[in-house]
């Protein structure tokens, strides 16, 4: 099976192999934001299981 691509663009996998994503909503409005919701749109966010179940599979060569 090929790893899908596109998937792998967006997700990273850790060591212990849970899958991470990149926070939403950074791009624009984000000066009404206070500094903590700031902060926390840095940090990348873990998938749902159920997401990370399929996620995972797609991305195994």
């Amino acid at each position: 099976m090929k790893t899908k691509k596109a998937v792998a663009k967006k997700i990273r996998v850790t060591k212990r192999g849970k899958a991470l994503r990149r926070t939403t909503g950074q791009n624009h409005y984000n000066a009404k934001e206070t500094g903590k919701v700031g902060r926390a749109k840095r940090r990348d966010r873990r998938l749902f299981k159920a997401d990370e179940k399929n996620v995972l599979r797609s991305l195994q060569a």
